[in-house]
């Protein structure tokens, strides 16, 4: 009998898919050399929820099935415990669109921080920002105190260097050793998608993370039920790696009376931006997307295969992974696509 436990979203599990193409901190190389990784283990971590959005757990290995490039293959190693070590990159929006909230996501980022990064070894965490241009803020460190000092120092203003932010992260700050295996490497933006200043682009960054075997979650900042096309480079990038995008400003006010739908008498709204209902279910709703990607992120199904991959030459060899427990054919489970067979080329100064 299998069982199936359900946690409500905000206070359980999940995940990722993160895949392990390199053993280890990469070692270091000379400007005309380069190192290249082959895989050797595929970690595929999973989360599995109800029809409900609720979280699935207590499974067991023999109710998932892993297949790669359609075949099935076996699965070597399987784990679901908590307070598995991870590298947090926080990657906070900085551009003009952040102001009308910004107060509460100063809180909601330091909420993050502090759930994420409790001051014990196994996690690590890092700050980059990004306006006209993407800066590391703080580099990786165990110290979540002192990247919240910084945090609550910031004033939104500018452009937007999203893109950018995001391959610094997979390429420009200190590792920990042991990455991308133990500990596993995730990324949480905060903002609304849009990119006006980045020399990359939203394709070289998604090869970039997956070949970093990094997992994209994202908090959209966008409000009002209203939804942009910057919106959909959040989908996106956490689609192609395994994460989701938390929407806490959309369509929360249906049931707030009088929001869009009363006017007063002298034309306006009669619940006004800034009134009682309206901010407390700002915030309330905020802090349940803080809750549900905290989840997400401190508790997976982590599995792990060997699989048989031909070497053809090339590093541009994506291959596609599925995960099914047929078990549970209504379970929602989200994984990583796909993973490269090859690491990232490394060359450093």
């Amino acid at each position: 009998m299998i069982r199936r436990d359900f946690i409500r979203a905000g206070a359980g599990a999940a995940l990722s898919t993160a895949l392990r193409g390199q053993q280890g901190s990469a070692p270091q190389a000379t400007d005309r050399d380069t190192i290249r990784i082959t895989v050797n283990d595929v970690i595929v971590p999973v989360t599995v929820t109800d029809d409900k959005g609720r979280f699935v757990t207590n499974l067991v290995k023999e109710d998932f099935h892993i297949f790669d490039e359609s075949r099935e293959q076996r699965i070597n190693f399987f784990s679901h415990k908590q307070e598995q070590p991870v590298v947090i990159g926080f990657l906070l929006d900085q551009s003009n669109g952040m102001k009308i909230h910004w107060a509460k996501y100063q809180e909601a980022v330091t909420e993050l921080m502090l759930n994420l990064l409790p001051l014990e070894k196994q996690y690590s965490g890092y700050l980059i920002t990004f306006g006209n241009q993407a800066e590391l803020v703080s580099d990786t460190n165990k110290d979540s105190e002192k990247m919240v000092e910084k945090v609550r120092k910031m004033k939104p203003g500018g452009g937007s260097a999203l893109f950018d932010a995001i391959y610094m992260a997979c390429t420009s700050r200190k590792t920990v050793q042991g990455e991308p295996y133990e500990p596993r490497r995730v990324i949480i933006v905060i903002g609304d998608g849009h990119d006006t200043s980045s020399k990359k682009t939203l394709k070289e960054v998604i090869e970039i993370a997956q070949r970093n075997l990094v997992t994209i979650y994202a908090m959209s900042t966008v409000a009002f039920g209203f939804h942009t096309d910057a919106e959909d480079n959040l989908t996106e990038m956490t689609n192609q790696t395994g994460g989701k995008v938390e929407t806490p400003l959309n369509n929360i006010y249906k049931d707030i009376s009088g929001y869009l739908s009363t006017p007063s008498d002298d034309g306006n709204y009669a619940l006004a931006v800034g009134t009682g209902g309206y901010t407390a279910e700002i915030s309330s709703s905020i802090f349940r997307s803080v809750a549900s990607l905290s989840g997400e992120i401190t508790e997976q199904y982590v599995m792990r295969y060997t699989p048989e991959v031909a070497d053809k030459g090339s590093d541009r060899q994506f291959r596609r992974i599925k995960v099914t427990i047929p078990s549970l054919p209504a379970a929602v489970v989200r994984y990583r696509p796909g993973y490269y067979p090859f690491g990232v080329p490394q060359g450093t100064k």
